[in-house]
């Protein structure tokens, strides 16, 4: 039985094989508190049957707009949704709903919704790459429909490409971050951006089994991946060594050290519109790299390690912006004199925002919760209370998307 105020979320499937993935995605929505209506198309019924859509959800499932006329569920389903999330969206779904045809119940909600809809796309890489899916997606995304990039991967067979349906967990993730903006998320005020995501921590080596490098866990800069694809952004994550699963909708470029770090968001922030370097990279690096492991000699103390300065990333792209009026982002970590040492770093980068937060063995790194206070280069400061880094995350998207405009 549903109750007033859960938040209400449709969820349609289209007939792909994704489709049983969908439940795993139906699972944390109800567990999470949240009221699903599932409306499946006939095709979708194929892979996964009424009953388990039904059994699931708690919530009759129907794929016509015949069933229960007098509810009138063509009109009353996508009228009281706050969240619609079609997934797997299929090349012809996509097609549909960006002609705005109209020939079963999912189609019709489509119409009538008037809160914010999540497209995930899953289909064969050519049909996704196709121009006539190409120029549905720019019409849906125009219209402030959000249409998550697919994943790359295994594919229906023996096929792999970009194509796949993001992970359900990831969906999900996208899709909390829609509802928690509330109203707001209909209105995708970073659609039409490329935004640049640096995350993680650089690995700088001394052999083949040893490197230099930081307590880094890369979760800040996921979840500002995530949150810059649930405001609309096309989103480019350049992930340093770690192992966190892939955000939904994000492209992910992975790299080890500085260096690699470098080339990656030089060649990423050609046409960005905004850099945002969460990454934690190594300032320094060993001079030399040893081919063969470094041995321990008895009775004799380890030879000193000579280090040479990495590149300084986040001043070389703030002092030569790929493209006028490109936003830079960089991160602080400090341990004393925080917000003092803050304002120096931004002078000396010369970034347009600074995120500044105090680290320690206990603090920040690994964590889920994260505080800080963001400094701008006309003077401002926005506190952001100790909270999830989504918050943060969100915190630093309001403050880049007005300084596109």
């Amino acid at each position: 039985m549903e109750k007033p105020d859960q938040p209400k979320v449709v969820l349609g499937v289209g007939g792909g094989i994704a489709a049983y993935k969908a439940c795993e995605l139906l699972r944390r929505f109800t567990e999470s508190g949240h009221a699903v209506r599932v409306v499946p198309t006939a095709s979708a019924l194929h892979f996964v049957g009424e009953a388990t859509w039904s059994g699931l959800s708690g919530n009759p499932v129907s794929t016509e707009v015949w069933d229960a006329v007098h509810e009138v569920p063509h009109v009353r389903i996508g009228q009281g949704a706050d969240l619609v999330v079609v997934a797997p969206a299929t090349a012809d779904l996509l097609a549909k709903a960006a002609h705005g045809l109209a020939d079963d119940l999912l189609t019709n909600t489509l119409l009538t919704a008037r809160c914010p809809v999540v497209f995930a796309p899953a289909m064969h890489t050519e049909m996704w790459e196709h121009p006539a899916t190409q120029e549905n997606v720019a019409t849906l995304r125009r219209r402030g429909a959000l249409v998550i990039e697919p994943a790359v991967g295994r594919l229906t067979g023996v096929d792999t490409g970009k194509g796949r349906l993001p992970e359900p967990a990831e969906i999900f993730e996208v899709c909390r971050g829609v509802l928690a903006r509330g109203p707001e998320a209909a209105r995708a005020d970073l659609a039409g951006r490329h935004v640049v995501v640096s995350a993680g921590g650089t690995r700088e080596p001394l052999d083949p089994v040893r490197f230099l490098g930081n307590r880094s866990s890369g979760k800040q800069g996921y979840a500002l991946a995530r949150t810059a694809v649930a405001r609309g952004a096309r989103v480019t994550l350049i992930a340093a060594n770690s192992g966190l699963p892939d955000p939904a909708g994000a492209d992910v470029v992975r790299v080890g050290t500085a260096v690699e770090l470098r080339e990656a968001v030089l060649e990423a922030a050609v046409d960005a519109d905004a850099v945002v370097m969460a990454a934690a990279v190594a300032d320094f690096r060993p001079v030399q790299y040893a081919q063969g492991k470094i041995k321990k000699k008895d009775g004799q103390e380890p030879a000193p390690v000579d280090l040479t300065r990495n590149p300084d990333i986040l001043a070389e792209i703030s002092a030569s912006r790929a493209r006028p009026g490109q936003i830079i982002v960089g991160f602080a970590a400090e341990t004393d004199d925080v917000l003092a040492n803050g304002r120096a770093k931004l002078a000396r980068k010369g970034c347009d925002l600074l995120v500044v937060n105090e680290v320690g063995e206990r603090r920040t790194f690994g964590s889920e919760q994260n505080e800080a206070v963001v400094l701008a280069a006309d003077g401002t400061e926005t506190s952001v209370p100790y909270g999830p880094k989504e918050a943060l995350a969100d915190t630093v998207w309001s403050l880049v998307a007005p300084r596109l405009a």
